[in-house]
């Protein structure tokens, strides 16, 4: 294959004949888009790609541009593989008009995806299934210019007074996200979260040990794959952390106890439940001190980078991931 520069571009690609009989298929795997993470997307598609292809199939990577959805009508692949993070993949638009195309697709439906992607709704819902989470207070770009910024942060401060995080209502990659340990670094903080989304949401921090469970969907229902644990040179899992090789280092199987990894995985399986979740999804939480795991987001199109954490736990579980992505595509073949 070329450079994903190359490969993913507005030039139609040419897919083979359909093959149905099990030995390959016709695979499209999407990645890009105009998010604040599309050099990320890419690398996933890539990886994917890479992956698919090494497991036999004819794999076409493509942009979700102005000619994909007119490609995807005549060419009519086997399955789609979106590895698009941010609004282009995550939001639910595009997975509604793959569904409307009736094109097999990887992941999660676009209900579903829109339960994930608000932070402040599967933290909700989440909550209401039992798993701890941070108490917060959410807040609208327009609210806070209308009642007044320093009377909005008097409010929050008295109801979160300890250390809080600042993040926007979606997203991901730590985008917009702040750690705020002083009271005069909150409305910088919220300066940075409303660039990224018109609502913003401040939570307080839970200290611990921070982790990502993959789960993936089988035969016998959702699996938690062994439980990644994060810890940043830093200190903070920044956008530059997550994707810069050397600034933090990853732990695969994380060093939880096993009681406490047990935990980590039973909630991570139960959140993936609770918001409709499908195929694969990563989950990240928060172990505290007394073993509680706290949810942060679930995310429907996790990072598949080299420096991912999906594809770090896929390895601790003894899988392959060629093997793991060409199980994901026959299941969207067969789901129809």
């Amino acid at each position: 294959m070329a450079d994903s520069e190359e490969i993913v571009s507005d030039a139609p690609q040419q897919l083979g004949p359909n093959v149905t009989d099990g030995r390959a298929l016709r695979v499209v795997v999407l990645a890009g888009g105009i998010s604040h993470e599309r050099d990320v997307s890419l690398r996933s598609g890539r990886r994917v790609a890479d992956a698919l292809d090494a497991a036999g199939h004819q794999v076409a990577l493509r942009d979700p541009d102005a000619g994909l959805l007119p490609f995807l009508a005549d060419h009519r692949p086997d399955v789609v593989f979106p590895a698009l993070h941010g609004s282009s993949g995550e939001d639910g638009s595009l997975l509604d008009l793959l569904a409307a195309l009736g094109v097999p697709t990887v992941g999660s439906t676009g209900a579903a995806a829109r339960r994930a992607w608000s932070k402040p709704v599967a933290s909700s819902l989440v909550g209401d299934a039992g798993i701890s989470v941070p108490e917060s207070v959410v807040l609208s770009h327009e609210a806070f210019r209308e009642l007044g910024a320093a009377s909005v942060l008097r409010v929050v401060r008295k109801a979160l007074p300890g250390d809080v995080v600042v993040k926007p209502a979606s997203g991901g990659s730590a985008q917009g996200v702040t750690i705020v340990d002083a009271p005069d670094e909150l409305p910088r903080a919220m300066v940075d979260a409303f660039t990224y989304d018109d609502v913003a949401v401040v939570e307080n921090r839970v200290f611990g040990t921070e982790v990502a469970v993959t789960v993936v969907d089988t035969a016998d229902g959702p699996v938690a794959l062994p439980a990644v644990e994060i810890e940043p040179t830093a200190g903070i899992y920044s956008f530059q952390a997550r994707y810069n090789a050397g600034e933090t280092t990853f732990y695969a199987p994380s060093r939880l106890p096993v009681d406490r990894a047990d935990a980590v995985a039973d909630a991570a399986v139960l959140a993936h439940r609770t918001l409709g979740l499908r195929d694969l999804s990563r989950v990240d939480f928060i172990v505290d001190e007394q073993g509680e795991p706290w949810f942060l987001e679930a995310n429907v199109v996790p990072g598949l980078t080299e420096t991912s954490l999906v594809p770090l736990a896929i390895e601790a579980s003894g899988a392959d991931a060629s093997t793991l992505y060409d199980g994901l595509i026959r299941r969207a073949v067969a789901r129809g």
